[in-house]
């Protein structure tokens, strides 16, 4: 049985429910464990309504005075969501069809016979809205506290509540379709790709973001299907373990949820799950998104932040267990209208809540980011680059940041345009060299001093040597030759490479009189080599002395040489 990854540093009294269940595991990835867990193509996700109730039959859930979640110490140094949760949606793929916006201004497609696309986003409007409490049972848990850490104290920081709605973007990426069964590592990079597209470019900027990748109908986004048990599923872009590999990201950490098409599953995906009729083919939506949303809030890079014993996220304690009542899934109202959703784990009363107070406990003092873009750069001796220094306010109020450097090779200096600014701001770094610097690799460090504290941004300088252009000579051998009318004579033409690198030479002949005609063999070659010419004289042509000029033309040099004919 595989062991989510963090668990091994504290005792794992719970894992010992899933002995016997071959199909039921614990990621080492740190992927998200979700509801009931299920695995599916070597990932760990939140399985359909049939396999969790399998589950719970099976002992999946622990009971309510020996769960709780605690926290994990954080992947990346991050377990929860803090500052604001912003949410950006990823329509993705041409098969959505034709993009029109309805009258409540969300995004709505040919391609989606269901009208996930317009309730997801309404859904994401209004949480945060409404007075709604449904948040609340998430700003409970908090960042940066010892692991195994169970309630929070007032002096840290919570998971925010979304004032005003979750919903920060919609981006229809039509620009080709969506692949039939897209790897885990095509979404992660689906997600970096969106947040260059939102303008998040910095690890600071999606330090409270999430991006959901919503795919068409009738697609397999990693599995799902009728044959893949599970509905949805977060990660991170650099879980090495998502199907296809890690997604590489210049903006930081980016936390993504796979949100297939889930009304293609009908109940099986909580289709009518809490409402009869028309009003509940949506149920499965809500429910779902909700739940990864909620999971992303709790454990943003998947394995790292506030999970049971057992690998369980607060979603995972609380989905497809019944409803109404404080712990099943029920109807919440939000200021853009009524949704199905599930409960989510409260530690505070141990046990599945779909309302509880609003923590904000003690606000962050300042902070700031500082990175470098791009990272690395080359030149040649005696020439400069440039990189821009780009700052962010983490948290409290922007500060006055001064810009240093250390490491610079001899021969070299650097010029900050300005070398201070205010956190939020951006400067151009300027690395000049000489000709004396030496050749190398030079690592930079690049320091932001401010009074809340220091960070440094790394700098990878190459300096490489001139290129001396190459240069060669072209010799005919011998330079002269006597020949009969109507016969032809040959001379070798030699080259040599002089300086730099061998070349390619492209040969011609100018200078021949009426009646004589040239050849090479061959007509190009590289420096270094030698070349046969032949030339053929008719017996009409007129008798007497020549000077022709044998010419080279190589990519870097051109040389030349003369020979003299006489017919």
């Amino acid at each position: 049985m595989k062991i989510f990854r963090s668990l091994p540093r504290l005792a794992l009294a719970g894992a010992a429910i899933f002995a016997g269940l071959s199909a039921v595991s614990m990621s080492s990835s740190g992927a998200s464990p979700e509801t009931m867990t299920t695995m599916h193509a070597g990932r760990v996700i939140f399985p359909t309504v049939a396999r969790a109730r399998a589950l719970h039959a099976a002992g999946g859930v622990r009971t309510a005075s020996s769960t709780a979640l605690f926290a994990h110490g954080g992947t990346d140094g991050i377990e929860v969501t803090t500052g604001t949760p912003k949410v950006y949606l990823v329509f993705y793929g041409s098969q959505w069809g034709t993009e029109s916006t309805n009258a409540a201004g969300y995004a709505t497609f040919s391609g989606d016979p269901s009208g996930l696309a317009p309730r997801v986003q309404a859904l994401l409007a209004g949480i945060g809205t409404n007075n709604e409490l449904w948040s609340g049972v998430m700003t409970q848990y908090c960042d940066g506290v010892a692991l195994g850490t169970t309630v929070c104290p007032s002096s840290s920081v919570h998971v925010g509540y979304p004032t005003g709605g979750a919903l920060a973007g919609v981006w229809y990426d039509n620009a080709v379709a969506s692949p039939n069964q897209a790897t885990g590592h095509q979404l992660a990079a689906e997600a970096v790709a969106a947040a260059g597209h939102f303008g998040n470019l910095t690890a600071a900027s999606n330090r409270s973001a999430q991006y959901v990748i919503v795919s068409p109908t009738g697609t397999h986004p990693d599995g799902f299907g009728p044959t893949g048990n599970f509905c949805a599923y977060h990660d991170y872009n650099g879980d090495t373990t998502l199907t296809g590999g890690a997604a590489a990201s210049s903006y930081g950490d980016i936390a993504f949820t796979n949100l297939p098409y889930v009304t293609d599953l009908g109940a099986s995906c909580g289709s009518n799950y809490v409402n009869a009729g028309a009003a509940g083919s949506l149920d499965g939506v809500t429910i779902v998104e909700g739940h990864e949303y909620a999971e992303t809030l709790t454990d943003q890079n998947a394995g790292g932040g506030w999970l049971a014993s057992n690998g369980f996220e607060n979603g995972d304690l609380c989905a497809w267990v019944g409803t109404g009542g404080s712990g099943g899934a029920q109807n919440v109202a939000f200021a853009t209208g009524s949704f199905a959703m599930q409960a989510t784990w409260s530690n505070a009363v141990r046990g599945c809540a779909i309302a509880g107070p609003i923590v904000t406990g003690q606000a962050p003092g300042n902070d700031f980011s500082l990175s470098a873009s791009p990272a690395s750069g080359s030149v040649v001796q005696g020439s400069s680059a440039t990189t821009t220094l780009s700052t962010a306010t983490l948290s409290g109020s922007a500060q006055s940041v001064a810009l240093s450097v250390t490491g610079l090779p001899a021969g070299a200096n650097a010029t900050f345009t300005p070398a201070t600014v205010t956190s939020g701001g951006s400067s151009s770094l300027v690395v000049s060299t000489s000709a004396s610097t030496p050749v190398g690799s030079y690592s930079l460090s690049i320091t932001g001093s401010a009074t809340s504290g220091t960070h440094t941004a790394s700098y990878t300088l190459q300096v490489t040597a001139p290129v001396v252009p190459g240069t060669f000579s072209l010799v005919a051998s011998p330079a002269a030759g006597k020949v009969s009318l109507g016969r032809s004579i040959s001379t070798t033409i030699k080259t040599a490479t002089l300086t730099g690198s061998a070349q390619t030479v492209k040969l011609t002949v100018s200078g021949l009189p009426s009646g004589v005609s040239a050849s090479f063999s061959p007509s190009s070659l590289t420096s270094g080599a030698s070349s046969t010419l032949k030339l053929s004289v008719s017996s009409r042509s007129r008798a007497g002395t020549y000077t022709l000029t044998v010419n080279g033309t190589g990519t870097s040099a051109n040389a030349s040489t003369t020979y003299q004919l006489t017919d």
